[in-house]
């Protein structure tokens, strides 16, 4: 793709839709902190942007159900009655019928008043595209707004990026309405913002490009992890894209300066550098992780400092 192909895709002035997938905080005993998560749900609510739970960002591959259905039922009392907010299905390591796994998860976020978005399992790993487009119909049939998610395996070994056909297949089921696109690659992402627009206009793209966050300027709305770490700069942000401020470019590249340092290699371990930092602005009680997730070295916050300065957070 030409580099007059990213000036021509360009869409100045318009309104973004930002989701942030929220980080699940730890209180230093090792207990989840649910008053701080349930406030910085209300804070991102409040700043402009949706709250997405049991993500990648909500260490979902290391919840059990019960612990699921915690984070569901302390979302809805943490935004009331009738705030949207995403909520993720996730089946790897599960056993039983695939459609049945993912259409559990699904009610349970439904029951909660939330939007699922179905996370890739391996198991559909090597199957046609058809297939996988088959098993996503029957998964999706009935629900009003079901999201996807292609996940590159740098994040975890059960994501898949669908070829295009693949991709075709799903912009066909009624259902789905978003797709959740984590490659790290624009190009990839550029193509399938040409193919929603050939095939199905009002589709959306949310860009899951950390790396990348100014691929709303090309057409993508986001749903990232990097949103948790300050939400109210990302809906400043939007704000200033939406009505052309030239102040959109600085602070635009003061929150990608935050992307490439949280989510350098290994990538999971981003989920560190965003309690860290959250710790740093006073948001969380600590920034202990999910036992299970890899961790940033002692000087992590040092560096984020300079990222807390350079977006001028008191």
């Amino acid at each position: 793709m030409k580099i007059e192909s990213f000036v021509q895709r360009q869409v100045l002035g318009r309104k973004v839709q930002g989701i942030a997938a929220a980080l699940l905080p730890f209180k230093e005993d090792g207990r989840i902190a649910v008053e701080a998560f349930q406030n910085h749900l209300r804070a991102t609510h409040h700043a402009g942007l949706m709250n997405a739970v049991n993500m990648d960002t909500g260490y979902v591959n290391y919840l059990n159900d019960s612990e699921k259905g915690d984070v569901l039922r302390w979302t809805r009392e943490a935004l009331g009655k009738d705030v949207q907010f995403v909520g993720g299905a996730y089946i790897e390591g599960q056993t039983g019928d695939i459609v049945e796994l993912y259409r559990k998860q699904m009610d349970a976020i439904v029951s909660h008043g939330g939007i699922p978005i179905v996370f890739q399992t391996s198991r559909l790993h090597g199957k046609s595209s058809a297939e996988k487009a088959s098993t996503y119909a029957a998964m999706c049939r009935g629900y009003p707004h079901v999201l996807a998610f292609e996940l590159g395996q740098m994040f975890a070994p059960n994501g898949e990026i669908f070829d295009e056909e693949t991709f075709r297949r799903l912009l066909d089921i009624p259902e789905i309405k978003g797709m959740k696109h984590s490659s790290l690659d624009r190009l990839i992402e550029l193509e399938r913002l040409a193919v929603r627009d050939a095939h199905r206009p009002d589709f959306r793209i949310y860009t899951g490009n950390d790396l990348g966050i100014n691929m709303i300027e090309y057409g993508s709305d986001y749903l990232l992890g990097l949103a948790t770490f300050a939400p109210e700069k990302f809906a400043e942000r939007d704000r200033l894209w939406e009505t052309g401020d030239p102040g959109y470019y600085a602070l635009s590249d003061a929150l990608q300066y935050l992307g490439n340092v949280a989510f350098r290699a290994p990538v999971p371990a981003y989920k560190h550098s965003a309690a860290v930092f959250l710790h740093l602005v006073g948001r969380i009680p600590s920034d202990r992780t999910h036992p299970k997730n890899p961790r940033r070295p002692a000087w992590e916050a040092e560096i984020l400092r300079d990222c807390v300065r350079r977006l001028g957070i008191a």
